[in-house]
């Protein structure tokens, strides 16, 4: 655990970390971005806390998911999203003592890890939010009664491949992945299925 103790590989760990769990926000389902989210800020947090950190640093890193909620909620808010990661980026990399305005992060490390990290939330979640707001072009009506197969387990949430496409769903009932199953129904843009006892023809 010595490792998680020098302050460029928690620096890391932090940023790749929140990065995952901001992408979890835009892109749920899997359960894996929460997981890997989880398990390095984890990681990173015990490195936090043996080396120590600046409080101000840290309440930067927490307030840039304020901008990062407004920014996906409609599109054309690109101006919030780089607010939020210049705040994911400043606070991560001050988070640190002995404080100054000098970091103790190595400057080639923290300019790759946050090119890297900056660089991925703008595309995906610009892509995200581009993808829905062209959902209102489809038919959705149309999907009711068609047959897809979960990609992930259902229940409350999850997702199914329905023509050719990968939608939000959910069930009354818990439904494992990789099952056939039937659209019923939609609420908004979240269908809603019920597995398919049919055989296939």
């Amino acid at each position: 655990m010595e490792i998680l103790l020098n302050p460029n590989v928690a620096y890391v760990l932090l940023v790749i970390g929140f990065m995952l769990a901001l992408l979890a926000i835009v892109t749920p389902g899997t359960g894996m971005l929460e997981v890997g989210a989880l398990f390095l800020l984890a990681l990173a947090g015990y490195g936090v806390y043996k080396i120590g950190l600046n409080f101000w640093a840290l309440i930067i890193l927490l307030l840039s998911v304020v901008p990062f909620f407004y920014a996906i909620r409609k599109p054309k808010r690109e101006w919030f999203l780089g607010l939020s990661i210049l705040g994911l980026i400043v606070g991560s990399l001050y988070i640190f003592p002995p404080g100054g305005w000098l970091p103790v992060v190595n400057p080639f490390v923290a300019v790759i890890t946050s090119a890297l990290a900056g660089g991925t939330i703008w595309f995906v979640v610009r892509k995200t939010i581009q993808a829905h707001t062209l959902r209102p072009a489809h038919d959705l009506e149309s999907l009711i009664g068609q047959i897809g197969e979960t990609k992930t387990l259902v229940h409350e949430s999850g997702s199914v491949q329905v023509a050719g496409e990968l939608w939000s769903v959910r069930s009354e009932k818990s439904i494992p992945a990789g099952s056939r199953v039937r659209v019923t129904g939609r609420e908004g843009f979240v269908l809603v299925v019920t597995l398919d006892d049919q055989p296939k023809k």
